[in-house]
């Protein structure tokens, strides 16, 4: 019975891949393809995902778990990606971007005669703020929010800049990570021990070939791409193309950078305050959205004028909805719909039986959770339903556990990147106007030679 729920779903996933890449509209596509399979799933009794509370009635128990999934993810990531592609098209209403360009570019003139090293700076960068603000779509949007619009007026394209901001999430580390955390209860270390001991060993050498592979790539794709000027606009992504001086006060520059530097200054990892003061994405969205209008307030000294602009917040949240939220929800579905029959666990198992050695079987390993995480959307997904499995793999095949568990923890956040149905390639791209299909496509060249080159490190260095 595993052997049919593993081939069918290889068809609707090669059936799926084929309408996207014919561009049908991909929330419809995901979302029926996940429903085909958790019907089939029900149908050969492998693994059914239900509904909390069941209805009483299979045919509603499917429609059960659509529903189940708007409202998971409307009260965790949905309202966050939300309320900061809201506040994206507030800062572009009022011209708060446009001063942030203007300010940063005299500091950052040198820059604007390489801009592809300004881009790839951004990297390790934001790979720092990562360890402490350990959501990928909400760092993503937040470097949208700020950076994004400053490397677009030092002159990169807009696909190298969304390429850089997801490369900065390319690796699930520091304490809070989830994925950290489950790897570091595998191998039975405090989650700082496994990312100072493990970790960063590994991240640091992968990091300077990634920014090094993503260098190259991005400025070969935009010279080729020169020639046919992408003609995609979103109201949501208009950003300046220029640093000339905006009618506003230029400190309004610091209101697209407040939230992340709220959540910098409040990061429990900094502990700047005791006791701790704890303040999430969303919180400090709308924190930074009620300072921004007492700013428009004092500027325009009109009523009507700020409470008009507020209404481009409201706007930018709908829009958001509409085409990031509701794929990501279409993608989660798809994700489950893998799940339900099996795939992972018939990867994993079809893998040992192929009689290569420890090392060789680690690596296809690795491969395979980049590849399922890619499929899923989700380095989570991919990584808590292979992760219980590697420690008892790991002792069959005579390896430390770490060996194993260290490089699959990595590779499926990697892969993450890499999918056009991941949450943070899904959030960025849509508030920026940009394909997440063109966006993976962009990432995934840099991302193979990436994870080749940590597996190769990883067990040299063994």
């Amino acid at each position: 019975m595993s052997v049919v729920a593993f081939l069918l779903c290889i068809l609707v996933t090669t059936v799926t891949a084929i309408y996207l890449y014919r561009k049908l509209n991909p929330q419809g596509v995901l979302m029926l393809a996940g429903l085909v399979m958790l019907t089939f799933a029900l149908i050969l009794n492998v693994q059914p995902i239900i509904p909390d509370k069941s209805t009483g009635s299979v045919v509603f128990d499917l429609v059960k778990v659509v529903e189940e999934t708007f409202i998971g993810n409307l009260s965790r990531a949905g309202l966050m990606i939300m309320t900061i592609g809201g506040y994206v098209a507030f800062m572009n209403h009022i011209k708060a971007t446009n001063a942030l360009v203007h300010i940063s570019m005299k500091p950052l003139g040198f820059f604007r005669r390489y801009p592809y090293l300004a881009a790839t700076v951004t990297i390790p960068i934001g790979q720092l703020l990562f360890i402490t603000t350990p959501s990928a779509a909400g760092l993503g949007l937040l470097l949208v929010a700020s950076v994004y619009p400053v490397l677009i007026g030092l002159g990169v394209s807009r696909l190298t800049a969304l390429s850089v901001i997801a490369a900065a999430t390319l690796f699930d580390q520091g304490p809070g990570s989830a994925n950290t955390a489950l790897a570091a209860e595998l191998i039975d270390q405090t989650n700082v021990a496994y990312f100072i001991t493990h970790q960063l060993p590994l991240v640091i050498p992968t990091t300077l070939v990634v920014m090094t592979l993503f260098y190259f790539n991005n400025r070969y794709f935009d010279k080729k791409e020169a020639a046919r000027q992408s003609t995609e606009n979103s109201e949501t992504a208009e950003v300046p193309q220029t640093s000339a001086k905006p009618d506003i006060p230029l400190i309004f520059a610091m209101l697209p950078i407040l939230p992340l530097a709220l959540l910098i200054v409040f990061s429990p990892y900094v502990g700047l305050f005791q006791p701790p003061i704890t303040l999430n994405t969303t919180t400090a969205m709308l924190f930074s959205l009620f300072v921004s209008l007492v700013f428009v307030g004092c500027h325009t000294r009109n009523i009507r004028k700020t409470f008009d602009a507020f209404s481009s917040f409201w706007k930018g949240m709908g829009n958001v909805f509409g085409s990031v939220v509701t794929l990501i929800v279409a993608s989660e579905i798809f994700s489950k719909g893998l799940i339900s029959l099996g795939f992972i666990d018939s990867l994993v198992d079809y893998s040992t039986h192929i009689g290569l050695s420890g090392i060789a079987i680690a690596a296809v390993f690795a491969l395979i959770i980049f590849c399922a995480a890619m499929l899923m959307g989700s380095g989570n997904a991919a990584f808590f339903s292979f992760g219980p499995l590697l420690p008892g793999i790991a002792g069959q095949l005579g390896m430390p556990a770490y060996s194993l568990v260290l490089p699959l923890q990595l590779s499926a956040s990697m892969g993450r990147a890499a999918s056009p149905i991941a949450g943070i390639i899904v959030a960025i791209a849509g508030v920026a106007g940009v394909s997440p299909i063109e966006l993976a496509k962009r990432n995934t060249l840099p991302l193979i030679g990436s994870i080749l080159f940590l597996i190769a490190y990883h067990f040299i260095t063994l």
